[in-house]
C-alpha cells in the first residue's frame, strides 16, 4: 500500500501562494475540476496550481515535504480555512495517494476535504515560445497601471477588452507601448524597449489576465520574463508562472483616435483642477456624470445641473490665451486620467466641442490620454 502523501508548511506562506492561484478560479463553473487547486508536493517544495482554462498560474511553495504526491482541492474553501488560521501556525497537510480526501491539521482545528482526482485536472497546452525578454517589474507595472482603467468591458467589442502592447519607435526611440481604450476614452503609455523585444508581434493580453499578473507585481518587485507564441503570453516571476491565451483579434488603429492638431492650449494645477471637478461633479446626474468645462482667458468654469439636485459652478485658474470655448465631459472619465498623471501640471490640447481632446502630463512626454467629449 502506498504511503500518505505529508507536509508542512507555514501558514503566511501557503495564504500568499494560495491568495494568487485561488483568485483565478472562477466562482461558478460547469466542470467540477476547475472550481479546485492541484496541489503537487515534491523535492522542491509545494507548486500549487489553478487554471480557467484560458488563464493558468503555477506557484512554488517552500514546504517541507515527508512524502511526495498531488491531488486537488477546492480553491476557494481551502483559502478560506487558511485565511482564519492564527498567524504565525504551522499547517500539516495529508492525503491519501488515490487523493479522494485531504486533511489539513494546524493546532487543535482539524479539517478534511474531499478531492478531485489528479488526472481530471486540464494541463494548458504551451505552444512555442518563440520570442522571450525581460522587463522591470516598474515598467510593467507603469505600463499596467496608466493604461487599465481605459480597457472595455463590453463583450461585443471583445479586442478591446484587454491592453494591446507592441514594439514601435517613438521620436525614433525603440519603445514598448501598452494602449487601451473602451471608444470613450484612450490611454497609450510607453517605456524604453526591453532588450529582445524587438521583434515581438502586436498582442492584446485579456483583462483578467492583467489584473492578476498586477497583483504578482506587487509582491516581487523582480524583474519579470514575458515569452510568447502565436496564442499565449507566459509571465515567469521568482516562484510563479502566469500562462494566459492572447485574444484573438485586432486592435483597431488607435493613432487614427489621438488628434495632432488640436490648437487650442489648456494648462491646469492637477490638483486644484481634479479636486474641483470631484466637487462639481456631486451634482451630476448619476448616470452621465456630465460637467460642462467653459474655457476663458486665464481661467476655466466647471459646471454642473441636474433636475434633481440643482446646479454647482466653480472656477479654477489656469493657463490659456486662445478663444473662449465650452465642452462637456464625462466627470468620472475625466477624474480617472488625472489620476494617471503624476506631476503638478496637465495639459489640455482642445480644437472644438465636438472633437476628442488630448490631455497630457506637462513634464512627462511618455503617456498620452484622449477624451471624447459629450453633450451637456
Amino acid at each position: 500500500m502506498k504511503r500518505p502523501v505529508k507536509l508542512t508548511i507555514e501558514r503566511s506562506v501557503l495564504l500568499k501562494s494560495l491568495g494568487h492561484v485561488q483568485s483565478v478560479v472562477e466562482r461558478r463553473n460547469t466542470l467540477p475540476i476547475l472550481s479546485n487547486v492541484k496541489m503537487t508536493a515534491g523535492p522542491d517544495g509545494l507548486a500549487l496550481n489553478a487554471t480557467d482554462m484560458d488563464l493558468d498560474i503555477v506557484e512554488q511553495a517552500p514546504a517541507e515535504i515527508a512524502q511526495t504526491g498531488a491531488t486537488t482541492a477546492p480553491a476557494h474553501t481551502l483559502f478560506d480555512i487558511v485565511r482564519k488560521l492564527s498567524d504565525g501556525a504551522q499547517v500539516e497537510v495529508a492525503f491519501d495517494p488515490e487523493g479522494s480526501q485531504l486533511t489539513l491539521c494546524s493546532g487543535r482545528s482539524r479539517f478534511a476535504l474531499s478531492c478531485l482526482p489528479v488526472e481530471d485536472f486540464p494541463a494548458m497546452a504551451e505552444g512555442d515560445f518563440t520570442n522571450s525578454f525581460t522587463i522591470a517589474a516598474a515598467d510593467l507595472r507603469a505600463l499596467i497601471d496608466r493604461t487599465k482603467f481605459a480597457i472595455s468591458t463590453e463583450e461585443t467589442r471583445y479586442y478591446l477588452n484587454g491592453i494591446y502592447f507592441h514594439a514601435t519607435e517613438s521620436d525614433g526611440v525603440p519603445v514598448l507601448r501598452a494602449v487601451a481604450t473602451d471608444g470613450h476614452r484612450l490611454a497609450r503609455v510607453e517605456v524604453p524597449l526591453p532588450e529582445g523585444a524587438g521583434d515581438m508581434p502586436g498582442i492584446i493580453v485579456p483583462r483578467k489576465t492583467v489584473l492578476e499578473l498586477r497583483k504578482l507585481i506587487d509582491e516581487t518587485g523582480m524583474d519579470v520574463t514575458i515569452s510568447l507564441s502565436e496564442s499565449k503570453i507566459r509571465f515567469a516571476f521568482d516562484s510563479a508562472v502566469l500562462t494566459s491565451k492572447l485574444i484573438d483579434g485586432t486592435f483597431p488603429d488607435y493613432e487614427r483616435v489621438i488628434p495632432a492638431d488640436n490648437d487650442k492650449m489648456l494648462e491646469v494645477q492637477k490638483k486644484t483642477f481634479a479636486d474641483a471637478v470631484d466637487r462639481v461633479s456631486a451634482i451630476s446626474t448619476e448616470k452621465s456624470r456630465a460637467i460642462k468645462v467653459a474655457v476663458e482667458q486665464g481661467m476655466v468654469i466647471l459646471s454642473a445641473s441636474s433636475p434633481e439636485s440643482g446646479s454647482a459652478v466653480e472656477e479654477v485658474e489656469a493657463s490659456y490665451d486662445s478663444a473662449s470655448m465650452e465642452i462637456g465631459f464625462n466627470s468620472r472619465y475625466l477624474l480617472e486620467i488625472l489620476g494617471q498623471i503624476e506631476g503638478d501640471a496637465a495639459r489640455f490640447a482642445m480644437a472644438d466641442a465636438a472633437s476628442p481632446t488630448v490631455i497630457r502630463e506637462t513634464a512627462d512626454a511618455s503617456a498620452v490620454y484622449v477624451l471624447m467629449p459629450m453633450r451637456v
